[in-house]
Parts: C-alpha cells; sequence; structure tokens
C-alpha cells in the first residue's frame, strides 16, 4: 500500500491534460476481507494510484492502459479518469486494512480483548420486531456486564501493586530484601522511614492501576477521534420496516455513547482504585479506640465513592444510542465532570491513607477475595438474566438458523468474563510467584484467583471431548463426500489422493455449520466450573488443595493436580499473552495477524465497552457510502459493489447507508462471503432473514458466489422465493478434476480465496452490469440471472 502511494504521488502531475475526457458509465467497487490486502493485488496491476482517501483507507485504481489517473483527480468529478477499459468496466480497490492493523500500537489492543467480545454480546440480541422494552433490557444487562470487566481488570492491577507489592511483600522482611527495588517501602529496609507506613505504600502503589486506566481512557479517546469522528452522510431516516437497524442514518455514528460509556468507565476504575486504598485504612480506622476524626472522615468517603459509583451505574444504564438520526452532541458537563469528580475523590482517598496511625502494620491479605468474589456472582447474575432475556426475545420469532436459539449473546458474555477472570488470575498469580521465590509471601494471591486457576485443567478436559467429537464427525463426512466427488467427476480417471483432498476440504468447511452445539457445550462447562470455584472458594476459604486435605486420597491428588497444572497454565497463558503482544508491536506480519481478529471483532460500534478496540466501520462504511453516493449522483453510470468475505459485509453495511434511490442504482456481487452463514446466524437481529430480504429488494440485483469447501462463505439463503435469483450454484473447486487441456497443470484448492481467478466471476459481473440501466434506476429484473 505505501508502494501504490509513493506511485501515485510520483505521478501527480501527470495526466491533468490530454487524457480521455470521455464519461465513466461503469465502475466496479472492490472490498477486501479480512487480513488485507495490496491494491495491486486486488487490481491484477503493479501500476495503481491513490485517487482519494488517506494513509488508513483509500481508494486506488489501475494507472495501466492510459497513462494514470492524477491523486486529485477522482471519479466523482464525472469525468474520464483515463483508466476506463475497453473490456470491462473501471475498477476500483478501497483498501482498508491499516484500520485494524497499522502501526506498532495496535498491539496494545490485546489488553482489550474481554472488551472487545464482551461489545460482541450486544450485537447478537434475537431479532425481535415490536419488543423495544425486551431490547433495552438485553442492551441495559450487556453494558452492565462490561462495566463489571473494566472493574476486574482494574481490581486485578490493584491486587498486584497493593496487595501483593505494596502491603505483603514490602512488609514481609525477606521478600523485601530479596527485591532490592522494594527497599525504600520495606520497614525491615529503610528503617521506618516515611514511606514505610502501610497507607503511604499503598498510596504510592495505587499510581500503577491509576496509570492503567489512564492508558485505557488514552486508547479509547485517541482512537475515538479517529474512527467516531467521521461522520456519515446526511439524510432523512427510512419508514421503519423489517430490514436491519443498520439502514438507519445515525447507526455508524455513536461518538455520544462511547463519550458517555468512557467517562463512567473511567469513573468507576477511578472508583475501584480509591476503594481498594481506603478499605484497610478504613477498617484500622474502625477499631475501637481509633482516632475519631479518621473514623467520621472513613465514612464520609465511603458514602462519597458509593454515591458516585451509583452516577457512574446511571450513566452506563441510561439509554445512549441515537441510531435514527445523526446524533452531533456530546453531553461536555457529564463527560468531563463525572471522571474528575472521581479523581479528585480518589485523590482524597490518598491523603486520607496516608495519614499518620500509630501501630498500624501490614499484616495477612487484602481483602481481595471479598472483592473478586462479588464481581464473579455479579457477572454470573448478570449473564443468567442475559440468558432468560434472549430466551424470551427468541421464542417470540424462532429461526432454526439461530445459533444457540438466541442464546450466542449470553454465551459470548460468558467467555469474556471468563478471558477477564484468566487474564486477571493469570497476571496475580505470576506476579506472586515471582516475588514468592523464598517463599516468604505470607498469603499470596486471594484464594477465589486459585480456585479458578484450578478449574482450568476439566474445561481442557471438555474442550478435548468436543475436539475429538468434532474430529470424528469430520471423518464421517469426509468419507460420505468421497462418493459426491466421485460423482461429481464421472468419466474421469479415479485419483483417490486428490478425492481425498477435496472430500477433506469440504468435510473441514464444514465444521463452522456444527460449532453452535460445541461452543453452546463449552460455555455451560464454564458457567458451572466458574460457580463450583466460587462456591468452593467461599466455603473453604482455602485453595483446593487445603481444602481437600481431609478427604480421600483419590480426591487430594485430584485438587493438588488441578492446583497446581492451573497455576501452571495460566502462568504459561499469560506469557504466551504477553509475547505475542510484544511481538506483534514489533512484527508487522505478527501485527497482520492480530489484524485479523480485529476485522472480525471490531465491526460493529462500540456500544457496550468505550475501552474495546475501536470500530473500524465507523470510518470504512462512510468512506464506502461517499463514495458510490457522488459517482452514481455526478456520472449516473452503472456501479457494481463488489465484496469478498469481510468485504462483503462492509459492502452490504455500506449499501444499506445509501438513500433508497442511489441503493437501487447499485448491484451487490459478493463472494466467500459470510453475510447468512456467520453474521446472519450470530446477529440475526441485523443480519437476519428478513433484513438481508428488505437488502435484496431495495438494491438494483445481487449475486453471490460460493465454495463448498469455503469455511467462511456460503449462500444468502433468501426464503422469499427469489433465492435462486441471489445465489449462484456452488463453484467448482478445484476448478477441475484432472489434467485438461484449459489446466494442463494440477489446480489447486482455493477454498476461501481467488475467487476472481473462477471464470464464473467475470461472467456473473458482466451479467450484474447487463441488468443494470443507468437511464432507469428504478427498473428491476427478478428473473434468474442468466
Amino acid at each position: 500500500m505505501e508502494r501504490a502511494q509513493r506511485h501515485g504521488t510520483g505521478r501527480q502531475t501527470e495526466g491533468r491534460a490530454g487524457r480521455c475526457t470521455a464519461p465513466e458509465t461503469e465502475l466496479e467497487l472492490l472490498v477486501h476481507g479480512v487480513g488485507g490486502t495490496t491494491p495491486e493485488k486486488m487490481l491484477g496491476d503493479p501500476r495503481t494510484v491513490r485517487v482519494t482517501g488517506d494513509d488508513t483507507a483509500a481508494v486506488f485504481r489501475s494507472t495501466g492502459r492510459t497513462g494514470g489517473t492524477a491523486p486529485g483527480d477522482t471519479a466523482t468529478e464525472g469525468t474520464g479518469g483515463g483508466n476506463a477499459r475497453s473490456d470491462g468496466p473501471v475498477r476500483e480497490a478501497y483498501v482498508w486494512c491499516n484500520l485494524t492493523s497499522g502501526d506498532g500500537t495496535r498491539a496494545l489492543w490485546l489488553l482489550l480483548l474481554p472488551f472487545m467480545v464482551v461489545n460482541l454480546a450486544h450485537w447478537m440480541r434475537p431479532a425481535a420486531p415490536g419488543r423495544g422494552r425486551t431490547v433495552r433490557l438485553y442492551g441495559l444487562l450487556v453494558r452492565l456486564t462490561a462495566l463489571t470487566l473494566t472493574v476486574l481488570l482494574v481490581a486485578a492491577a490493584c491486587e498486584v501493586a497493593l496487595d501483593l507489592v505494596a502491603w505483603q511483600c514490602a512488609g514481609v522482611a525477606a521478600c523485601a530484601h530479596r527485591h532490592s527495588w522494594l527497599g525504600f517501602l520495606a520497614p525491615a529496609v529503610s528503617g521506618h522511614a516515611w514511606w514505610t507506613r502501610p497507607g503511604r505504600r499503598l498510596a504510592l502503589a495505587a499510581l500503577v492501576p491509576t496509570a492503567l486506566t489512564a492508558l485505557l481512557w488514552y486508547l479509547s479517546h485517541r482512537t475515538w477521534r479517529a474512527y467516531e469522528s467521521h461522520r456519515p452522510m446526511a439524510r432523512d431516516p427510512e419508514p421503519e420496516t423489517d430490514g436491519s437497524a443498520l439502514a438507519r442514518p445515525g447507526f455508524w455514528y455513536g461518538r455520544r455513547l462511547v463519550a458517555r460509556l468512557r467517562a463512567a468507565h473511567t469513573a468507576a476504575a477511578l472508583l475501584t482504585v480509591a476503594a481498594a486504598v481506603a478499605t484497610p485504612a478504613a477498617r484500622f480506622d474502625h477499631r475501637s479506640g481509633g482516632p475519631a476524626a479518621l473514623d467520621a472522615l472513613s465514612w464520609f468517603l465511603a458514602a462519597a465513592l458509593l454515591g458516585w459509583a451509583a452516577a457512574a451505574v446511571g450513566v452506563v444504564c441510561r439509554r445512549g444510542r441515537s441510531e435514527n438520526r445523526l446524533d452531533r452532541t456530546v453531553d461536555r458537563r457529564l463527560v468531563r465532570r463525572l471522571p474528575l469528580g472521581a479523581l479528585g475523590l480518589l485523590l482524597l482517598t490518598l491523603v486520607y491513607a496516608a495519614w499518620s496511625r500509630p501501630g498500624w502494620r501490614s499484616a495477612g491479605p487484602l481483602p481481595g477475595d471479598a472483592a473478586f468474589g462479588a464481581l464473579m456472582a455479579a457477572q454470573g447474575m448478570l449473564v443468567v438474566a442475559l440468558a432468560v432475556v434472549a430466551h424470551d426475545l427468541y421464542r417470540r420469532h424462532p429461526d432454526r438458523r439461530t445459533a444457540m436459539r438466541g442464546l450466542g449473546g449470553p454465551a459470548v458474555a460468558l467467555l469474556a468474563c471468563a478471558l477477564g477472570g484468566v487474564m486477571s488470575g493469570g497476571l496475580a498469580q505470576r506476579v506472586a510467584d515471582w516475588l514468592d521465590g523464598t517463599r516468604a509471601l505470607p498469603a499470596g494471591p486471594p484464594v477465589l484467583l486459585t480456585w479458578q486457576a484450578s478449574a482450568i485443567p476439566p474445561l481442557l478436559l471438555v474442550m478435548l471431548a468436543l475436539a475429538a467429537g468434532l474430529a470424528r464427525s469430520t471423518a464421517r463426512l469426509a468419507r460420505a463426500e468421497r462418493a459426491r466427488v466421485r460423482h461429481e467427476h464421472p468419466g474421469e480417471p479415479e485419483d483417490p489422493a486428490r478425492t481425498r483432498r477435496i472430500a477433506h476440504a469440504r468435510a473441514m468447511a464444514a465444521l463452522t455449520d456444527r460449532a453452535p452445539p460445541a461452543v453452546a457445550v463449552l460455555c455451560a462447562a464454564t458457567l458451572l466450573l466458574g460457580a463450583a470455584a466460587l462456591a468452593g472458594s467461599l466455603a473453604t476459604g482455602e485453595a483446593p488443595a487445603g481444602a481437600a486435605r481431609r478427604t480421600y486420597d483419590a480426591v487430594q491428588v485430584v485438587a493438588a493436580t488441578s492446583q497446581a497444572l492451573g497455576s501452571w497454565l495460566v502462568g504459561l497463558g499469560f506469557l504466551l499473552f504477553v509475547t505475542w503482544g510484544r511481538r506483534a508491536y514489533r512484527d508487522a506480519s505478527a501485527r497482520r495477524t492480530v489484524g485479523i481478529l480485529w476485522d472480525v471483532g471490531t465491526f460493529w460500534p462500540r456500544a457496550a465497552h468505550p475501552f474495546a478496540p475501536p470500530c473500524y466501520a465507523e470510518r470504512a462504511v462512510p468512506d464506502l457510502t461517499w463514495r458510490m453516493a457522488t459517482w452514481t449522483r455526478r456520472t449516473g453510470g452503472r456501479l457494481v459493489l463488489s465484496g469478498h468475505s469481510q468485504g462483503s459485509v462492509l459492502a452490504a453495511a455500506a449499501a444499506w447507508q445509501l438513500s433508497p434511490s442511489e441503493r437501487a442504482r447499485v448491484a451487490l456481487l459478493t463472494y466467500g462471503s459470510p453475510l447468512e452463514r456467520l453474521y446472519g446466524r450470530w446477529f440475526p437481529a441485523h443480519f437476519g432473514p428478513p433484513a438481508l430480504a428488505a437488502l435484496h429488494r431495495d438494491v438494483a440485483c445481487w449475486r453471490n458466489l460460493h465454495r463448498l469447501t469455503d469455511p467462511i462463505g456460503g449462500p444468502v439463503r433468501l426464503r422469499d422465493g427469489r433465492g435462486p435469483d441471489v445465489d449462484h450454484g456452488p463453484l467448482a473447486d478445484p476448478l477441475a478434476y484432472g489434467r485438461t487441456p484449459e489446466h494442463p497443470l494440477p489446480t489447486p484448492i482455493l477454498g476461501h480465496s481467488d475467487y476472481q481467478a473462477d471464470p464464473a466471476f467475470a461472467v456473473e459481473r458482466s451479467r450484474l452490469l447487463s441488468r443494470l440501466r443507468p437511464d432507469l434506476p428504478g427498473q428491476r429484473h427478478d428473473g434468474p440471472a442468466g
């Protein structure tokens, strides 16, 4: 992409005069899929030029046959872009991969993985027309779950910095001597210097979770300015139909909600730090005979913290998205005052904790078990309530294609909570093991985190059983596919190895459709094991090995093994996570791999968690909409919007954002598309059958290509009697079974890639163009294509 930008800059003065000025009447706008690509590969020409856009996302053209187009000369001017070709439409490529895999700072987004996952749960509700209150309740429960994840992450940082380092290790002579950098905090090393008092150690250590909160705020604010600030085209809202909410004018402009949620989550994080600092000081001041002034101040601080926390929760509970119009307002007073008030309370708390208290010594752990237990219980109740609401929405309008019978959202919310628990537990466990090299820590991390780690080995056994079952069913399906492959190529010499490879590719691709039951079993096991871990920690107050000390020998062995193995696995997972993030920061190829994860996970706006990675579609969809609308208005020509994989989802979202008259001038060509197979099943409220059928009615024409060997793309499956008009039959893959005059060498199994290499691609594109009428944009041909 950089090479294309330099090439276009070098040609900037070329061709502004003397070029062919014949008007363009046919345009194909290509949109790539996950992982990204270069404009040279998309356009099949090493000579490309950027015609509009910037270094983050841009539209490119080939400068092939006619000497090029200047970067400032866009087709929106309605004239010759000079590269009009006699053998097909003008082709442009929209390259958006830098939105998700740009510079090295994107590696920091790995820290936000639980936030991204819980944000997905917001959009996975079942379709529920006419159930506005229940839909709002669903969104409220997801936003509250997202808030608990912010508190959990900051509480984990408090556990490490305040409890393990400042309270336990600095208070034990052996641990402080082993870690010399803690000497200035340890009474045994510094001779009871000013910073060695327990409250002052806590106040200084509170800088770590406070800095983490500041980092989360900075990342959210920076990406908010870069992504959510791109305003979509202003237009009047359309009458409410059974179509998708993605057609609403304000759907891709959620800056007001993100700003409000960011203020609330920042305030909640700062209040969490303040509570972690104030709690041990207040417990000391509440003892009999303590200073009356400090005791009264502790109660005042507690009331103030609770009141401000209630205000933050109230902001989260308020309905924040206005999708029927472009909401250009920002609640500036709330956005500023809520986090600033929380910061003021935190500073007051630090002063309160640092006050001199003769006789106060750090002994035992801080009350982390109660805090983590309350968080885990709250998350469990929220997920269960979310499942009840989702089931109620689904049973009103059941659809057999909906994944997990409408429970996909609660399952993903549970997964986000599990990820947050593993990350927080892994961090605490690794730091405790590092500090406790001399076995000097008297307590270590909270018992609940140890129970959570002990639940990982049995969860892995469940995963292995599921993998074995899927492998067995895949092998059985592959054997059945061999007969179908042989039947599809009658009269050709049999090649058993070739047949097996094709059948295996088809069977592996079918795993996508068998994923929901496996996810359901895994989520049920996670919920049960999490509940058992919480109950065990609360009932015994000991780690699993200690709690099983008086039971049968077999139980003791299982408990000790699970505890040791779980601790090792949590630590290993955390180290791998950090290593992956460090490699992604330094290595562009690894960063590209991380970008693929964000391509799928950050398509949706940040409606539940403001610290999630930014929604690239809030930049990409307006880009595509502006390009198509301006081109069709100025030229009156025919336009084919061609999207591969995730690009087809962006294409559909952009087509929805056009006005009805402009939508009727656009043809859709999708290939390797997950529109129905993944988005329609997992996000039924926005990509379900009614929404896709409405899109088909609104655009001029639509054709979808897929292969049986593609694990991502599939048919659109319209149910209004027009399915064959959209879905082409499964493309042959490979293009030839054996050697033929057209293919003298063996052809590869393409799967999800290289759809344009299939002859059917050019044929279907030509048919779409022939069905469009530039002078009659409203005319439709509903018969089968070709």
